[in-house]
């Protein structure tokens, strides 16, 4: 299982989105990146940051420590804001809690410290499990320390909000044209021959173990077994699938995306990061 926080104070909103994730300080005396069951597209949301979390770590791609955080009903009573009050009591229980970054340098400021082993493998995975939200537009990568990485997965697994046509989706072409890395030199085609045979059954299984039986969705409330080997077998069938979707991902990988403008230093920075730092000035 995740590791199981309680919500002690609830800090400050982050308004990014229409999700309001929020920042929040904890009884281990941590301090999370929480995203709420009752915001956005609900608890499926949840379920995909923990598949994919948990699957990258698994293939040691960096991603920060996530935990379930529980939360009082009254927690956010000091808060001003109505909209947020109401966020929290609805999303009373548990929560998914993503480990604070302090001091974290936006992706724009040091991509080009990304080598291409690493790029290819992240493009590989996000390709595996479908990652819409990893454009240069919107990273969702970050450096700390020096350490990519990689953050917000809640927008993957798209399947899973509608299982009757999740099929349709298993050999879909990913589309790698604005992918954040793809002009990282990304090496695809390592990629897939160091990550492909670790993604098996027993690991799958594992990793839909770690997600709460209250987050799983699956068509006509059936048991949370059953929706956690759909999520196993369709990930499979990706896997399998590669013939069908890895050809075209190496050749994007091989042209990159030429003639493309950047985003302004900071203009995709996590907003809950505040202001770049000046020209020249170091958070690490």
């Amino acid at each position: 299982m995740l590791a199981a926080v309680t919500a002690t104070r609830y800090v400050l909103p982050l308004r990014e989105g229409g999700s309001l994730p929020g920042l929040v300080e904890a009884d281990d005396l941590g301090t999370y990146v929480v995203k709420w069951r009752a915001a956005g597209q609900g608890v499926p949301v949840l379920a995909a940051e923990v598949v994919c979390g948990e699957l990258a770590r698994a293939l040691a791609l960096p991603v920060p420590a996530l935990v379930t955080v529980d939360v009082a009903p009254d927690l956010a009573v000091g808060e001003p804001d109505q909209e947020v009050q109401e966020l929290l009591r609805h999303s009373a229980g548990t929560n998914l809690g993503m480990d604070y970054l302090p001091g974290a340098l936006d992706f724009s400021a040091h991509s080009a410290d990304v080598d291409p082993e690493l790029a290819g493998r992240v493009l590989w995975f996000d390709a595996l499990v479908g990652n819409v939200d990893r454009s240069w537009r919107n990273p969702n990568m970050l450096f700390w320390h020096g350490r990519l990485q990689l953050i917000d997965h809640g927008a993957a697994l798209t399947f899973h909000h509608h299982w009757p046509g999740a099929a349709a989706a298993v050999a879909r072409p990913y589309d790698a044209a604005q992918h954040a890395l793809v002009e990282s030199h990304p090496d695809v085609a390592a990629a897939d021959a160091a990550l492909g045979p670790l993604v098996t059954r027993p690991l799958l299984e594992r990793v839909l173990e770690l997600v709460p039986d209250a987050w799983l969705r699956g068509p006509e409330e059936e048991p949370a077994a059953t929706t956690r080997e759909r999520y196993v077998v369709q990930l499979l069938a990706r896997l399998d699938a590669r013939p069908a979707w890895l050809p075209a991902l190496v050749r994007a990988a091989a042209d990159g995306s030429r003639g493309r403008s950047p985003a302004p230093r900071g203009q995709n920075r996590p907003g809950w990061l505040g202001p770049p730092p000046p020209p020249g000035v170091s958070q690490r």
